[in-house]
């Protein structure tokens, strides 16, 4: 494994040759805070609860003390590097916050990694800087869809993978035509670093198989091809003791189609023992695929175990804006998923600080007095897992014809449905499993009750977010269907428990239906009947004001440089 990273270093040197002088963007911009906002830059910072995230490092050696250092300076990287994708000023703007010293308009920033607020409809905090762009800077501002459409239909079968795939951004060249740019290319000042920073911290590791994730990875970042380093991350043996996250994975900041990818990275610490008592959902996911309420054809007939891993977040960076990433399963390309599945990865560290400080105090302001006994921590944490594990569940490729991805249908309607498709897979599978006797120690009864508190807390997160408004559309249609219900003279929420299973197997048919048939019109027509906020759920947000929205990290490992 040394071999691998050391040859990694000789590929990453020959490209610093490559790297071009960065140049300044086109002019000054403005940083001040916009005075004349309902919300104040301190109220709006104060809606995150500082929330402190550390982990057991006394059996970690020097040299896997320095790898973190390390990594932690790839992580600062991966920061300057999504700002880059989420808006083509987003590094000057951050460069003139810093001279500013405007502490909380900084932190600010830095929680959103920009200047649009992401929880109150991407509505700008500082002077001067435009309306939320649907484009970020993967494609030009002044393209349309429909010119994009239009150009894609001109390219090979493998341009357009590549126009339609997570790492190329689109450009226009001199003659202003549309063309392709590799990520490997067009980020390489901040890839070349943060490749020879891994290949460093490859050589400090102790276990073979991190080694080899962490040195193939950083080559990917020189290459552009990206496949063999994510086996390689779905790989890393149990016995590791960091979990480490880093690449382009998420398509969110994509508005116009959710194709394109944005670097991230999460620097964990493993939980053996959370871990070993979870493996026992590795083999759960074909189980409930066959039990999900869809015709044949619609079910996944491709789902391999997932290895499910418990960690404590130690650091992160790039594509991590509030409100904070609980769990994930990665890879999102389908070619790497086709070829080893994918890898359920649990923050526990993180969950445990936002059940105490957002869902406790939510479910005491908005359910039911008698119902209030069964929320509970188990039901939030399992539930998050079931969310992530049910990403693999149903349909990925549309039923019929030529399958083509999901997403390439839906397009920017994709990440709202499969959110919503995920948490509401993951109860339906919460109660076949427990029917199987999985969750001894958990009621259907704190599932359900427990998942209605956790509505309200991802609804706040604004419907301008996947989660936000996917949980949004579960809430309405669940209500309209008689699984959840409003008392009006009380202002509280509750659970019908004869008709809430009715209701969310009803819900999993009626979203995989529209995904397996890449529907986007029917998926245009549910999400504006139903990802709404209705008059209930505003008064609800209404009395929450007075809790945090989300936590904002507080980092051990900061304090201790």
């Amino acid at each position: 494994m040394v071999k691998v990273a050391l040859s990694a270093l000789l590929l990453v040197s020959s490209a610093l040759a490559l790297v071009p002088e960065v140049k300044a963007g086109p002019g000054p911009i403005s940083c001040d805070a916009i005075t004349n906002s309902t919300l104040s830059i301190h109220e709006r910072v104060a809606r995150f609860q500082p929330a402190n995230l550390s982990a057991d490092l006394t059996g970690f050696s020097k040299r896997e003390l320095l790898a973190i250092s390390k990594l932690q300076k790839v992580a600062h990287i991966m920061d300057r590097l999504y700002l880059r994708q989420a808006w083509s000023k987003n590094e000057e703007l951050r460069n003139c916050l810093e001279k500013k010293k405007d502490k909380d308009l900084l932190q600010l920033f830095d929680l959103f990694k920009g200047p649009w607020d992401r929880i109150a409809d991407n509505e700008p905090f500082i002077q001067g800087v435009p309306g939320h762009l649907t484009n970020a800077n993967f494609y030009p501002e002044d393209m349309t869809k429909e010119e994009f459409e239009t150009w894609v239909a001109t390219l090979s079968p493998a341009d357009q993978k590549k126009a339609k795939g997570f790492y190329h951004v689109i450009r226009r060249d001199s003659q202003k035509k549309l063309t392709l740019v590799p990520y490997s290319r067009e980020y390489r000042d901040l890839l070349i670093p943060a490749s020879i920073l891994m290949q460093e911290a490859a050589l400090l590791v102790t276990d073979a198989s991190l080694r080899k994730f962490l040195s193939l990875r950083g080559k990917s970042f020189i290459t552009n091809e990206y496949i063999e380093s994510e086996l390689a991350w779905l790989k890393i043996s149990p016995e590791s003791k960091l979990e480490i996250t880093v690449g382009p994975y998420e398509t969110y900041t994509d508005g116009l189609n959710s194709y394109k990818s944005a670097f991230e990275m999460f620097i964990h610490a493993r939980d053996f023992a959370s871990s070993s008592l979870l493996q026992k959902f590795e083999q759960s996911l074909a189980d409930v695929e066959a039990q999900l309420p869809i015709p044949d054809n619609y079910r996944n007939k491709n789902l391999k175990a997932t290895p499910i891993v418990v960690v404590n977040e130690l650091y992160n960076g790039g594509d991590v804006a509030v409100p904070m990433t609980a769990a994930y399963n990665l890879p999102n390309d389908e070619d790497a998923i086709a070829q080893g599945g994918s890898k359920l990865v649990i923050i526990k560290n993180v969950q445990e600080q936002k059940f105490a400080y957002t869902l406790k105090p939510i479910a005491e302001t908005v359910i039911a007095q008698d119902q209030l006994k069964d929320v509970n921590f188990d039901a939030f944490f399992n539930h998050v897992l079931l969310h992530e594990v049910s990403h693999s569940n149903g349909p990925h490729l549309t039923v019929g014809g030529s399958p083509v991805p999901i997403r390439s249908k839906l397009q920017e309607l994709h990440s709202t449905l499969e959110e919503a498709k995920a948490d509401i897979t993951g109860l339906f599978a919460a109660k076949y499993l427990s029917g199987k006797g999985l969750f001894p120690n958990i009621t259907m009864e704190s599932f359900y009750t427990t998942f209605l508190a956790s509505s309200f807390r991802s609804i706040r997160f604004g419907l301008n977010e996947a989660h936000g408004r996917g949980q949004a559309a579960q809430l309405n249609y669940l209500i309209e269907k008689g699984g959840f219900k409003y008392d009006a003279t009380a202002d509280k929420f509750s659970v019908d428990f004869t008709k809430i299973e009715e209701s969310v197997t009803s819900l999993v048919k009626e979203i995989m239906t529209i995904q397996g048939d890449g529907d986007k019109p029917k998926a245009t027509t549910f999400l504006n009947t139903y990802g709404v906020i209705k008059d209930h759920t505003a008064k609800a947000l209404e009395k929450l004001k007075s809790v945090p929205t989300d936590i904002q990290p507080v980092w051990a490992l900061d304090k201790k440089q």
